[in-house]
């Protein structure tokens, strides 16, 4: 009986030590694809600031002022000016369409609703 145990214990010992060997590879791959996702997080930040400051060097007010100014034959464009605001209590906003209802249904189950009730109805 106790050879069976000697055996079974080193068979575990060898399937545990498979199991550990392949969870550190595993592991180790994992880390790979973490690092080589935090450079491209890393390379896409740093395009990213490259263009919000490209962007904020190409709409220097200067700059549009110039380009205003240059093609106004084109464009036609002027100046804000204070006046051309207006509060926003002025903007008008659409009605909701009305609803429109044909076939009215009772809901409380005690009067029946008929065409001739709903056309005399104001």
């Amino acid at each position: 009986m106790r050879p069976l145990i000697y055996v079974l214990t080193f068979l575990g010992m060898i399937a545990l030590g498979f199991w550990a060997y392949r969870e550190n590879y595993a592991t180790q791959q994992a880390l790979r694809d973490m690092s080589l996702l935090q450079d491209q997080i890393a390379g896409l930040h740093e395009a990213l600031a490259v263009q919000r400051a490209e962007w904020a060097y190409l709409n220097r007010p200067d700059r549009l002022q110039d380009l205003a100014t240059l093609n106004f034959d084109r464009l036609g464009l002027l100046p804000l000016e204070p006046d051309q605001l207006q509060p926003v209590r002025s903007v008008t906003y659409p009605q909701p369409p009305e609803l429109n209802i044909d076939n009215p249904q009772d809901t409380a189950g005690d009067v029946e609703a008929t065409p001739d009730d709903a056309e005399s109805s104001p």
